[in-house]
């Protein structure tokens, strides 16, 4: 039981009463263990202990804990508890609840893809043998006299499999696009067949794959020296605190420019996690070693942006910064183009007018590219060749699946940026009918503590009567209109006056959903939600809430139209996920094949969609163990055979689902 709490006590009080229970702990020869969240805390309370005169030790593993002393372990216990031969007391018990809590021990992948593998009735299902099918629900048969739990599969021409829940681990999801997909049919061989074609195509796309990884590893590249006094400076001017993931990348970052091979990393992080702050220290690293720099991106927008952010991080170092996008004029850009001929230009942001032929850089060190699945082939052709012999560093926010990064370990350099900054608070998502009434209050409710407002309609055809019926709506904001189809230099000014604060709303179509940094805008509201994708969705509305006001997001539908199933099904989704980082959730419902594709290549969507998410993935991982010549066992299948009723029954857990996932685990 619960044996210890601070909330009853204060201060130095608490001390004595833990004497007084160590006493009574000792006189019953129970190990008595204090458990630290992390070793910085575990000495913080050696001390506090010591200043009471508590006598204790540390452990730094569970089998050194012994009797006598009071032993102080690494643990990430919420709370305490005894047992006839055992004290254990945590850090909060003794301290009280911590304002911020510690970052959540990283969740075990095989619960992750649990997680991300949830089957539903209805949903569509890969058996490995039969292919795909629809799942309609646990059945309890009865087979020669004793029951037995069994999944029913519904096949193309309406047969029937029955698949014992022993058996269950031959079946995965198929997926979340499941639109125009047909059923196999059960006993034929056009699944086999698929199948095989499938297998040898991923196979070709891993040997291709690791060629081009091999190549790079034979290439060398300069090696970068360790940092080492500007350096450390340069990192406390970073004004928050570095989140986990963000050091373990930026120590993957350094490690791999100073191993004098070409690096080729990718970033992946939700929106607002924290990525650029690993670019910023990769390019600060590179032009210590005299190196020159270059910041790719795809639009103009996020150029300036990214020109502002490195220049203020930069400010009062010795490196110069420059920006290279259409929004300069020619004089400006030639000054420019000039200053990476002759090195006097360290660090340079641009568009893909960084790839333009008149481009020569001194000597470049270090590419980093925002954002690469919205280049197209060309341009990410002249990447390549930019990026022969030079460090490459790719930033990504659409979600590659924790799944697929196992598959792919060891051919692209991955880190993975998923922990949110401190201060950042999950998002108040609604869903529902379109209402003018919540539409006026969530403006007001903005304008009262001086924010701005996203307001997102996708129709450019009627954006500016939109803009005039939120105007009467709402006559005290200042509105403002943005969107594709005007010239790019009028877009720049109306966003940039909007970053500058001249406007309280701006009306515009999902041009916001890449990448432009708006602390103080942090109420968003789309008005025809039920038309956008998912990923397009999420971002969008990563684009609210990353100062630390608490934001809003309001996603209407009409009220006069039945949404389609699927639109019901996304909005749900976006509803359902509104923690930070539940990119991760949402990937795993719609990015999945687009994060496979980005990272394998375009045309490895279709063949996705061919066999289902999880089976490709499995193909994946053995078609790159093989490629790599690593010999893989071919797990056996196990039959159970259990004499007598083999279910969990309905009583002793009700949920139909909760059964299943007993069943998997079991499986």
């Amino acid at each position: 039981g619960m044996i210890f709490t601070a909330g009853d006590a204060t201060g130095a009080n608490i001390y004595q009463q833990l004497q007084a229970r160590i006493e009574i702990w000792r006189v019953e020869q129970k190990r008595i263990v204090i458990a630290a969240w992390t070793r910085g805390s575990r000495e913080r309370i050696f001390a506090l202990l010591r200043e009471h005169n508590i006598r204790a030790e540390s452990a730094d593993r569970w089998e050194a804990v012994a009797q006598g002393p009071v032993q102080l372990i690494t643990l990430g216990l919420e709370r305490g508890f005894s047992s006839d031969d055992l004290a254990l007391i945590s850090e909060q018990d003794l301290l009280g609840e911590r304002i911020s809590r510690p970052p959540r021990r990283r969740k075990r992948a095989d619960q992750f893809i649990a997680e991300a593998t949830e089957i539903a009735e209805g949903d569509l299902v890969v058996h490995q043998d039969h292919g795909i099918g629809r799942f309609d629900g646990l059945v309890t048969l009865d087979v020669s006299g004793a029951a037995h739990d069994c999944l029913r599969i519904l096949y193309d021409g309406n047969d029937k499999l029955f698949l014992p829940v022993e058996n269950i681990e031959v079946l995965s999801r198929f997926g979340s696009e499941t639109a125009g997909v047909a059923l196999d049919k059960l006993g034929g061989a056009g699944w086999q067949n698929r199948k095989a074609r499938m297998k040898q195509r991923i196979r070709d796309m891993a040997g291709e794959l690791i060629r081009v990884a091999a190549a790079r590893k034979v290439l060398a590249a300069d090696s970068m020296t360790p940092p080492e006094g500007a350096w450390d400076e340069f990192c406390a001017r970073f004004p928050y605190e570095e989140t986990e993931d963000q050091l373990t990348s930026i120590g993957d970052v350094l490690a791999d420019l100073a191993s004098g091979k070409p690096m080729d990393r990718l970033i992946c992080g939700d929106v607002g996690f924290g990525k650029t702050e690993v670019a910023i220290r990769a390019v600060f690293k590179a032009v210590q070693d005299g190196k020159q720099a270059a910041v790719l991106v795809p639009t103009t927008l996020l150029a300036s942006q990214h020109h502002q952010t490195f220049g203020d991080r930069f400010a009062g170092f010795p490196v110069r910064v420059e920006l290279l996008s259409r929004f300069l004029s020619a004089a400006e850009a030639k000054k420019v183009v000039a200053g990476l001929a002759d090195g006097s230009v360290d660090v340079v942001v641009g568009t893909h007018r960084l790839l333009a032929n008149d481009i020569v850089f001194r000597n470049l060190g270090l590419l980093v590219v925002d954002e690469e699945q919205r280049f197209g082939v060309t341009h990410k052709e002249s990447v390549k060749r930019l990026a022969e012999r030079v460090d490459v560093l790719t930033l990504t926010a659409s979600p590659i699946p924790r799944t697929l990064e196992m598959a792919l370990t060891g051919i692209r350099d991955l880190s993975m940026v998923n922990t949110p900054p401190a201060d950042r608070r999950p998002i108040l998502t609604y869903v529902g009918e379109y209402e003018e009434a919540a539409v006026s209050e969530a403006f007001r409710r903005e304008l009262l503590r001086e924010g701005q407002v996203f307001f997102v309609h996708n129709r450019v055809a009627d954006i500016d009567n939109v803009a005039r019926r939120l105007g009467r709506l709402v006559p005290e904001a200042r509105i403002a209109i943005a969107h594709g189809q005007m010239d790019e230099g009028t877009l720049e000014q109306v966003v940039l006056d909007f970053w500058g604060q001249k406007y309280d709303v701006l009306v515009c179509t999902t041009i916001i959903e890449s990448g432009i940094d708006m602390p103080t805008v942090n109420t968003l509201v789309v008005d025809r939600a039920d038309l956008l994708g998912l990923g397009q969705l999420h971002q969008i509305r990563g684009r609210v809430g990353r100062g630390n006001q608490r934001s809003y997001a309001y996603l209407f539908h009409p009220a006069d139209r039945v949404l389609t199933e699927q639109a019901y099904e996304r909005l749900k989704t976006v509803g359902e996920h509104t923690e930070l980082g539940s990119g991760f959730k949402i990937a795993m419902r719609d990015l999945e094949i687009r994060g496979a594709g980005n990272i394998l290549g375009a045309d490895q969507s279709g063949h996705i969609a061919a066999v289902g998410y999880d089976l490709y993935v499995q193909l994946v991982a053995e078609a790159v163990a093989e490629a790599r010549g690593e010999p893989r066992a071919e797990p056996p299948s196990v039959a159970l055979d259990v004499p007598g009723d083999a279910y969990l029954p309905a009583s002793y857990v009700p949920a139909e689902d909760a059964r299943l996932e007993a069943y998997r685990r079991l499986a």
